[in-house]
C-alpha cells in the first residue's frame, strides 16, 4: 500500500487549513535562519581550529630560538 496523490493533496490541504498560509512561511523562514546560523557557526569552529594552530606552531617556534 503506497501513498497516493489524493493521500498527499489532503494532507497539504488540511495543513494549510490549520496552520494558514502565514504560520507556514515563517515557519519555513525560522528554519532557513537556523541553517544559515549553523553554517555559520560550523564555519567558525573550522577558522578558530586553524587559528589555534598557528598559535601552538608559533609558541614552538619562540621555544627553539
Amino acid at each position: 500500500m503506497s501513498i497516493g496523490f489524493w493521500q498527499i493533496a489532503i494532507v497539504v490541504i488540511l495543513v494549510v487549513l490549520l496552520f494558514g498560509r502565514g504560520k507556514i512561511s515563517g515557519l519555513m523562514g525560522d528554519v532557513a535562519k537556523g541553517i544559515k546560523s549553523f553554517k555559520k557557526g560550523m564555519s567558525s569552529d573550522v577558522n578558530n581550529e586553524d587559528e589555534t594552530k598557528n598559535i601552538s606552531e608559533n609558541q614552538d617556534i619562540d621555544k627553539k630560538e
